[in-house]
């Protein structure tokens, strides 16, 4: 079957007349089209992740944060970045990937001239274009309306940002390869969600945590990704805080791309 499909992939591309970015731009719109179609996932992808912002800075509101250097709506908001990123692109793109598969969706696509990458990176486009929208809006609402200091070292939170959309696609591609069907895909995200809630620094600073438990937080997927978002907000992380948050960023993108390129499923699972 792989023989089939590469013949006749090298087939297409020996005759193709379109350019990466078109097949890109294509698939963005075919699946910017199902997003906006499914209701119940563009709520939780546009108003949840506000919501649990609106929660938290309820729930904190007794908790001590002296030793952090934050107020609470700081937290709320930079937490809130990594939120949209958990949501709007991780639990989004999983569920997007696994119905594209058992749809035969990929399959059918993997025909043409669009190599892999580009049939991943297409899928994932319109909720990284969502993610990234939102958290310009969060950034935007906090200065604008909230009295929240504006970005010190903008560059840091582009940076954190876009990192984190680009690892949320890849774990969600991976994640995707053993979920069943679009329904256990709340499952199956539910571990690398809670373990980044609860512990990557999102709403509970990691200084705020015993010091054994913040070591070992350290090394969740999240970490590094809230670490450069808030250091890019309120410009007070130290040098080496910066470049631990970077290699465990990039380990784990690491690890997910590989990941990926080996155990991703293009056929539905039976």
């Amino acid at each position: 079957m792989s023989a089939t499909v590469t013949q006749k992939r090298g087939t297409a591309a020996e005759g193709g007349t379109t350019t990466r970015a078109g097949r890109l731009g294509a698939l963005a719109r075919a699946e910017l089209t199902l997003l906006i179609r499914n209701r119940t996932t563009l709520f939780v992808a546009l108003f949840v992740p506000i919501g649990l912002i609106a929660s938290v800075q309820v729930s904190l509101k007794d908790v001590d944060l002296q030793d952090t250097g934050m107020s609470v709506l700081e937290i709320a908001l930079t937490g809130g970045i990594g939120m949209v990123l958990l949501m709007v692109v991780y639990s989004n793109l999983t569920s997007a990937f696994t119905a594209r598969r058992e749809e035969l969706v990929l399959k059918r696509l993997r025909t043409g001239e669009v190599s892999d990458p580009e049939i991943l990176t297409g899928t994932a486009l319109p909720a990284a274009a969502l993610a990234l929208a939102q958290c310009v809006l969060l950034v935007g609402v906090g200065v604008a309306f909230l009295d929240v200091s504006s970005p010190r070292r903008p560059e840091l939170l582009v940076l954190g940002v876009l990192v984190g959309i680009g690892l949320m696609a890849a774990l969600a591609a991976a994640t995707a390869s053993y979920t069943r069907t679009v329904e256990s895909a709340q499952i199956t995200t539910m571990p690398v969600f809670l373990l980044s809630v609860v512990g990557s620094g999102l709403f509970m600073p990691l200084e705020a945590l015993p010091e054994n438990v913040a070591s070992v937080c350290e090394l969740l997927p999240m970490t590094g990704i809230v670490t450069l978002v808030r250091a890019g907000w309120l410009g007070d992380a130290a040098t080496g805080d910066l470049l631990s948050a970077g290699l465990n960023a990039l380990v784990w993108s690491v690890l997910a791309v590989f990941a990926v390129k080996r155990w991703f499923r293009w056929e539905p699972r039976r």
